[in-house]
């Protein structure tokens, strides 16, 4: 499962006897450290409100501010700043409360400048700002720090603020995070998706690209019973049969918040907390509830979150990443034929960087596994001797030579769990 989509489910760890503690539980541990009882105090569940989209929003605004405040109490306030929604709603409400704000950036060498939206949002909400440059291969220098730290529950290609954990340790005060706002506050599947349908849509939204095969290839080496994909599917039947919602949307949202924000998501705030604590609004059990009483059509398209900063003209104005070069009051416009002008002069660019040698990088794994010096210390980890106690060789060669040699996309996500599992080897497995 691991191999397939990066991450663990339910309590899954490498270790048969070693579970992770599920979330919003009450755990009895005995003194030997044995797991004896588990018991939910909280549990997803839909049970809309009737009320206009007007109160809903009222709603949300005073229950956000409210969290807000609560959490970060009087202190200082360290807020990543990101082209999207969520660090934008926080900023909305930070910027009225009495607490220093400090934000920051960081974008990808030769990627798209995320930061000068970044940094027009903390200027109109009044907040010192720095932003920082992802360089290539800078996993390389601190791998196995974050080997520490993640514990290699999680690849290692994402946490991209590893790069800048030592500035990050110099900023005084507490992380506000914005994880996991964009999954509350959207649509958990489109309107109409038969009951029937959840399983193979999340198949689809859970399986990385190459991670099916590289699953398939595992099972086969290890010589396990039965094969992988039915294995896989009776794994999220089992976890869905513990959500008891009849509302296709509110329960695939309830599946992936108990599922990826469980295992994916909160693994790597880890390296937030290495430098300083860390607060979270969109995790706040307040926050939860809340949601679970808001009618699915007022939660999708972000149409909350976009209200409230719509009541913001300047925040509202600036371009939102994901519909650029649209913001929150003409995203409506990005469709074709619309768009076209911006499409073409943006694929011009990006043709035009690749051509004089410095290739558009889109994705995390391009700093971290392209290029000589990168594939020297990617080769170091996959082909050390003792890793193929674990892997056998001939597996680690075939999906490293389809990653070179095939396709670099489809077959990054098994290359990097391939990492991930020889650090673990290396750290972890005695």
């Amino acid at each position: 499962m691991f191999a397939a989509t990066g991450f663990f489910m339910d309590g899954d760890t490498y270790w048969k006897d070693t579970v992770c503690l599920l979330p919003a539980h009450d755990h009895q541990i005995d003194a030997q450290g044995f797991l004896t009882s588990s018991t939910p105090h909280f549990k997803w569940h839909y049970s809309p409100r009737d009320i206009s989209f007007e109160t809903a929003l009222e709603d949300y605004v005073a229950l956000l501010t409210t969290i807000v405040k609560d959490q970060v109490g009087a202190c200082a306030v360290i807020l990543p700043l990101s082209g999207g929604l969520d660090s934008r709603s926080q900023a909305m409400v930070l910027k009225d409360l009495d607490n220093p704000v400090h934000a920051f950036s960081y974008h990808f060498k030769q990627g798209y400048p995320e930061h000068h939206i970044a940094k027009q949002i903390a200027a109109v909400c009044g907040f010192s700002f720095e932003s920082f440059e992802i360089p290539k291969g800078y996993l390389w220098d601190c791998i196995d720090d974050l080997a520490q730290i993640n514990q290699c529950l999680s690849e290692f290609t994402h946490p991209r603020q590893m790069a800048v954990l030592p500035e990050l340790k110099q900023m005084p005060g507490v992380f506000s995070l914005g994880h996991w706002g964009d999954v509350l506050f959207d649509k958990g599947a489109p309107e109409g998706t038969p009951e029937d349908a959840i399983i193979p849509l999340l198949m689809k939204k859970m399986l990385k690209p190459g991670g099916l095969a590289f699953a398939n290839a595992l099972w086969q080496a290890w010589g396990l019973a039965g094969d992988f994909k039915s294995y896989f599917i009776s794994r999220i039947a089992a976890s869905l049969s513990a959500i008891q919602i009849d509302n296709v949307s509110a329960k695939i949202r309830a599946f992936k918040t108990s599922q990826w924000a469980h295992r994916w998501t909160t693994t790597n705030l880890s390296v937030f907390e290495a430098a300083n604590p860390i607060t979270l609004p969109y995790y706040d059990n307040r926050m939860c509830e809340f949601i679970c009483t808001i009618p699915e059509a007022y939660l999708a398209d972000r149409r909350l979150q976009i209200a409230h900063l719509q009541q913001h003209k300047p925040l509202s104005h600036i371009t939102w990443q994901a519909n650029r070069p649209y913001n929150l009051n003409n995203y409506e416009w990005n469709r074709t034929p619309y768009n076209l002008p911006f499409r073409i002069a943006n694929k011009l660019q990006r043709l035009i960087q690749g051509a004089v040698g410095k290739p558009y990088i889109q994705r995390n794994f391009e700093l971290q596994f392209l290029g000589d010096y990168n594939d020297r210390q990617l080769k170091s980890y996959l082909f050390d001797d003792t890793f193929f106690e674990f892997i056998p060789q001939d597996l680690i060669s075939k999906f490293y030579k389809l990653f070179q040699q095939e396709d670099v996309v489809q077959y990054s996500h098994p290359v990097s769990m391939l990492l991930t599992m020889a650090l673990w080897h290396k750290h972890f497995k005695d």
